[in-house]
């Protein structure tokens, strides 16, 4: 019998194909970070503080209401600051600079 790019299959090219696909995940699983750690409780005060105050100023500028929407705006401090302590720094940071990218961008700046 033969796959489908013309090699036999004998017990020797099966047992090559699954040394190597086991050295290839063995190699990928070594170049993921074991743990992710979330954001610590005074970065995240900080953040939900942060994600209050931008919302605020989307509120008081009329060419931004438009797109205060979705959880990104939500007005609750403390799901903000529940949502932080879950996720990874780089990821929160990424949420935040959303919302100054899309303040500088209904600003007009």
């Amino acid at each position: 019998m033969r796959d489908n790019l013309g090699r036999k299959f004998t017990e020797e090219n099966v047992l090559r194909s699954l040394i190597g696909a086991s050295l290839s995940l063995a190699a990928l699983t070594a170049l993921m970070p074991l743990t992710v750690q979330a954001a610590p409780a005074d970065f995240c005060r900080e953040y939900a503080v942060a994600a209050i105050n931008q919302l605020r100023a989307a509120l008081a500028n009329p060419g931004c209401v438009a797109g205060v929407r979705g959880p990104r705006w939500v007005s609750d401090e403390r799901i903000h600051f529940q949502w932080c302590l879950s996720q990874p720094i780089p990821i929160v940071e990424a949420e935040r600079g959303a919302r100054t990218g899309y303040l500088r961008a209904c600003r007009g700046m």
